[in-house]
């Protein structure tokens, strides 16, 4: 309900700004389109609407579908983590301050 409320909104929004406006065949398309995307921008009618949208689309599903989900998530990351601790790490190379002396071959 919420985005089809919107989207009537939105729609009948637009129709009005298209009203008001005297169509010119020389006018320029992308200007009057920015114009329009802005106008709907600015009402902030776009905002509220997916506000509105998210309240009853995602909220309710929040605590028992994404919740156990992110959780399990969590957890997985976390044990992978430890593991990965628990794993002693290989021991350091020694450091060779000198560079290799080069080797002389007799052959």
């Amino acid at each position: 309900p919420a985005y089809q409320n919107l989207r009537q909104k939105v729609d009948n929004f637009v129709s009005t700004h298209l009203d008001k406006q005297e169509w010119n065949p020389a006018m320029n398309k992308n200007q009057l389109r920015n114009g329009l995307r802005q106008s709907v921008i600015q009402s902030g009618m776009l905002e509220a609407g997916v506000d509105r949208i998210i309240s009853q689309v995602v909220d309710p599903k929040l605590n028992h579908i994404f919740r156990p989900q992110i959780e399990r998530a969590i957890h997985e990351f976390l044990a992978a983590q430890k593991k990965e601790e628990s794993v002693p790490a290989p021991p350091p190379e020694p450091e060779n301050k000198d560079p290799p002396a080069p080797s002389q071959d007799a052959s």
